[in-house]
């Protein structure tokens, strides 16, 4: 067992929450001056602990031995996702079918935990998904492709597919993320979705999407505004997350200078998720 860990000001404890929640051997403690946070991730290899460290800086260390297998993760309860997907972060082989047997009719997708991207039971993601599917049941009766950016474990883009996209993209600048992601397509079984690792701020798109959904830091999907109207369809879905509360004003005011409106705007602990489109 490796633990890498790194000392942060606490102003950036939300962006750690969000980076590594869903994580059940991720850890982040405030210092006793309350001006710094300790992050820690537990992981099982040094290759996982090394790849933290490579994208994050920090340290890593070997911890003591123990017999970890015998520490059980928490058992966290499927997600639901309006009457249409239920997530589970189980690690059995036969968790889907156990749970599509329990919930018959449902789109049952398999995301454990790994290194630092969750299972989908963030505000921002789960808020993502609840929105498309509400978009997916508008478009059930004609044929959309999906794009997904900031991809992270791939939970956005499987569900699209399940839903009805005819072919799934998503994208995410931290290569592990885009393993991650490609490893829960396969354990899905769900095909058409291709995962590529790119940076949206360098990225210039050589097509339009008619569902596009963007779960990024507000600073980044700021910048990246542009990018994104450009790769929407004139009629298109926007799903945005990944916004604190205290940032959805100055985010809303960025993404109206290019021309886009938001209409449905939720609030979800410190979290904000909206859905928008094209004005005009």
């Amino acid at each position: 067992m490796w633990v890498w860990s790194k000392l942060s000001g606490v102003q950036w404890e939300d962006a750690w929450e969000d980076r590594f929640h869903g994580n059940p051997n991720a850890v982040i403690s405030r210092l006793k001056t309350n001006k710094t946070v300790r992050v820690e991730v537990y992981t099982e290899t040094e290759d996982e602990a090394q790849a933290i460290k490579k994208q994050f800086g920090g340290s890593i260390r070997k911890l003591v031995h123990k017999n970890w297998a015998a520490v059980s993760e928490p058992v966290r309860p499927p997600i639901k996702i309006r009457s249409s997907v239920i997530i589970t972060g189980a690690r059995e082989d036969d968790a889907r079918q156990k749970l599509a047997q329990a919930f018959p009719g449902r789109h049952i997708i398999q995301i454990p935990a790994d290194m630092a991207f969750g299972t989908g039971d963030h505000a921002t993601t789960s808020t993502c998904l609840r929105l498309l599917v509400d978009v997916a049941k508008e478009r059930s009766k004609s044929s959309w492709d999906f794009l997904d950016l900031g991809t992270g474990s791939g939970v956005i883009s499987i569900a699209a597919r399940m839903l009805g996209a005819e072919h799934a993209h998503g994208m995410d600048f931290d290569p592990q993320a885009v393993k991650v992601a490609r490893r829960n397509v396969k354990r899905n079984e769900v095909s058409k979705v291709k995962m590529s690792e790119q940076d949206v701020l360098k990225w210039s798109p050589d097509r339009q999407w008619p569902v596009v959904v963007a779960n990024m830091f507000s600073t980044i999907l700021q910048q990246a505004f542009p990018t994104i109207v450009s790769c929407m369809e004139p009629h298109a879905d926007l799903i945005i997350s990944g916004i604190l509360r205290e940032q959805w004003q100055e985010t809303s005011l960025a993404g109206k200078q290019q021309g886009l409106e938001f209409f449905q705007v939720i609030r979800k602990g410190k979290w904000v998720t909206a859905r928008g489109r094209l004005r005009g």
